[in-house]
């Protein structure tokens, strides 16, 4: 009883447990799955591809910065001020002058056989030379002792033998996209018609080549440049007079891509020059 007669009133609280608030937690946990799947199959990804591929990808995630394989000298590109995205598409280009290069070699195995070929059976006589230069493809016709096999003395007609030889190379080059430049060369001897000159005789020769190539199937628009070079450019500088100084050169250049391609792109592009080499 309180005090005056009044009844006293208890009250009760019952305190209900909180549950708490769950937050972004589960989206978080989310993330951290979507991406370890995204690197899991960019793991499979990269398994299925050739060893050279391979290899540049372990180039350039061990030194993003310098892509040990581009950057040989020691230079880095910050150090110079380039962005990320310059640093992004000179991997690019690194990666697609090693599939080029892939490609040329398989090109260049396959002209090596066909030529062989018809060395073989006595209708070529003469050298056809396949290298792979920091510039790209080049395969020359290099002249005999007599010098007379591609082209006879002082003229710009190209022999049968000539035929035969830009046939095999022009069918072996319309699997590739690269542009072409060819090059006329001819020896130190001076031509014995006044007003023309082994200028004239070096650019009429690799203008009969343009002709041919044409001719057995390679598309004129890939072909960017034919050059007279005289006696400029001599394959032996110490015997200007040498025979095998006269030839024809096909240069197929390294190219880079304007832009970064797409994932999509540059594993289309990977998966198809396996194809073509397998």
């Amino acid at each position: 009883m309180a005090k005056g007669g009044g009844k006293v009133v208890i009250v009760k609280k019952i305190k209900k447990a909180s549950h708490g608030h769950h937050g972004g937690s589960w989206k978080v946990a989310y993330a951290d799955f979507v991406t370890a799947m995204m690197a899991f199959f960019m793991v499979m990804w990269i398994l299925g591809m050739d060893e050279q591929t391979k290899k540049a990808i372990e180039g350039y995630f061990s030194s993003p910065v310098g892509f040990k394989r581009g950057y040989s000298s020691g230079s880095s590109p910050l150090a110079s001020g380039s962005s990320p995205a310059t640093i992004k598409r000179e991997a690019v280009q690194i990666a697609a002058r090693q599939l080029q290069a892939k490609r040329f070699e398989a090109v260049m195995h396959q002209l090596r056989t066909r030529v062989d070929s018809i060395a073989s059976i006595g209708k070529l006589r003469a050298k056809v030379e396949v290298t792979m230069t920091r510039e790209g493809l080049r395969i020359e016709l290099i002249e005999n002792d007599k010098g007379d096999t591609f082209f006879p003395i002082a003229s710009a007609v190209m022999t049968e033998q000539g035929h035969v030889a830009l046939q095999a190379i022009a069918a072996e080059l319309t699997s590739l996209e690269n542009p072409v430049v060819i090059e006329g060369h001819t020896d130190a001897a001076r031509y014995a018609t006044r007003g023309y000159t082994n200028w004239e005789l070096s650019a009429d020769r690799a203008n009969a080549a343009r002709r041919i190539l044409e001719e057995y199937g390679l598309a004129a628009e890939r072909i960017v440049e034919v050059t007279g070079l005289a006696d400029k450019q001599l394959r032996y500088p110490t015997e200007p007079l040498n025979p095998s100084n006269r030839r024809i050169s096909i240069l197929l250049p390294f190219v880079s891509p304007p832009d970064a391609p797409s994932v999509d792109a540059l594993r289309e592009r990977l998966e198809g020059s396996v194809r073509q080499s397998s």
